[in-house]
């Protein structure tokens, strides 16, 4: 990491009411103090108190840019553990355009995606999956995602992993301690405590894994099938869904010939809502692709709706199911009986009698009428099965996470299929130490340049 101090825009782009200029290095209160005037008594920023607030402009040529806000923080009690500045302007995108070339041409260098991050990295401020849930957090658009990555941003996902490398580290000593006295046949590390620890930490270890699925599903959202027939009001659904006109709808078969995907927030998680082409027999080459594709998202998919027109012979209802109910194994699926509101009560008790082979919510709605659709809600609700997520909860949602803890779960196994063969202690040994390198790859005390480069490369400018 280059000693470059660094200058960037960490608001979000365009116009806005205020913006916000973050500069960090050695020489950033330096720098900033060339190009800012106090309006106060105060002579510059170089003698200036940490955590302080000062008014002024910023000129340039003797040309006023803007009245401005300078906050100071100094090292190494900053985001970044150097001297930091934030400039307050006024939200033009020509002011602050002008006031990064000023900066730049005091000598900053505009930051790179994520690197105010990673200096914090580099500094100790944080260690690796602290920063990278600083990216889960700003990205976070439901209030699951929010708690999740706020508690890893405050290290609670870290403290339980360094717990963990911490004994491994102490029995590792241990055995390799026995191997500089393996002549005296001396055993320092107990076997029977060793066997225990393997135990709670291959437990635990596979516990975080298997929370993967829930963490991704409140991550990326949960993926949401919307399939039936053609025209039976899937588009219309989709767009009463999402609150806004996704999808054409149409009286026409077969409008919707590719996957039209959005998300939904209820009730705290995502929802990926994913409208698929309408099942049919056609010789259309383009919905013949299209209904191929209805296929592949329906495997794809974690909950299944299933909308079904209520006005079609019931035998057609039963001849599509026995097409797609191969697909429907091992997923929730909700039947959803559309346009009821054109059925008569006898009419709508047949409807209610079909598919009853099928392990599925059912219910009977009007999306064009807008009838029962809350009660729809409640059901996805109920369906995704979302447990409930508290600021304290541990739940990986990282793939790279996921990865690593996979491949220090298969070390802790053979760590303990090695002590019931009694395996020698170098063998031993290699397979803790293992462990411990996967677990210390999460939280950064074991990395790579590749490793940092493909994490904050996802970050915003800025941050």
């Amino acid at each position: 990491m280059t000693n470059d101090t660094i200058c960037a825009i960490s608001t979000p782009a365009g116009v806005g009411g205020i913006a916000v200029i973050r500069v960090s290095g050695s020489e950033a209160i330096r720098i900033c103090n060339t190009v800012f005037e106090p309006k106060t008594k105060e002579k510059d920023l170089l003698t200036q108190p940490a955590y302080t607030v000062h008014f002024g402009e910023i000129r340039r040529d003797g040309v006023l840019i803007d009245e401005v806000l300078v906050t100071l923080f100094r090292a190494p009690h900053s985001y970044t553990g150097e001297d930091t500045v934030e400039i307050t302007c006024h939200g033009s995108v020509y002011i602050q355009q002008q006031i990064l070339q000023l900066l730049i041409g005091k000598g900053c260098r505009s930051a790179l995606p994520g690197e105010f991050t990673q200096r914090a990295f580099m500094n100790g401020k944080m260690d690796l999956s602290q920063a990278e849930a600083v990216a889960d957090l700003i990205s976070s658009t439901s209030a699951g995602m929010h708690k999740l990555a706020l508690n890893q941003m405050r290290g609670g996902f870290s403290e339980q992993l360094n717990n963990l490398r911490l004994q491994l580290l102490e029995f590792v000593s241990l055995v390799e301690l026995e191997l500089d006295f393996s002549e005296e046949d001396v055993e320092f590390a107990d076997r029977t405590n060793l066997k225990k620890l393997a135990s709670e930490i291959e437990e635990w270890i596979r516990k975080l894994t298997e929370s993967f699925s829930v963490g991704n599903a409140v991550k990326h959202g949960i993926p949401v099938a919307i399939i039936g027939e053609t025209n039976a009001g899937k588009s219309t659904l989709l767009n009463l869904l999402v609150g806004e006109d996704k999808a054409i709808v149409s009286d026409i078969h077969g409008t919707t010939r590719d996957v039209i995907e959005d998300t939904v927030t209820l009730s705290g998680a995502n929802f990926r809502f994913i409208d698929t082409a309408g099942i049919r027999e056609t010789t259309d080459t383009i919905e013949t692709l299209g209904i191929e594709r209805t296929f592949k998202k329906l495997e794809q998919a974690s909950v299944v709706l299933w909308v079904i027109d209520s006005t079609s012979p019931p035998a057609d209802i039963e001849l599509l199911a026995s097409r797609i109910g191969p697909y429907l194994e091992g997923k929730e699926t909700i039947l959803v009986f559309n346009k009821s509101d054109l059925l008569t009560p006898q009419e709508q008790a047949v409807t209610a009698g079909l598919l009853t082979n099928l392990t599925a919510g059912r219910i009977h709605i009007s999306a064009k009428q807008k009838q029962h659709t809350d009660k729809l809600k409640d059901l996805l609700i109920q369906a995704a099965a979302l447990p409930e997520i508290n600021q304290n909860d541990v739940i990986v949602t990282n793939v790279r996470h996921y990865e690593a803890l996979t491949k220090a779960h298969d070390a802790i196994v053979r760590v303990q299929e090695g002590l019931e063969e009694q395996i020698s202690g170098d063998f031993l040994s290699q397979d803790i130490r293992e462990c411990m390198h996967y677990i210390g790859e999460i939280t950064g005390h074991i990395t790579t340049d590749e490793i940092l480069g493909t994490i904050f490369e996802r970050f915003c400018i800025g941050k």
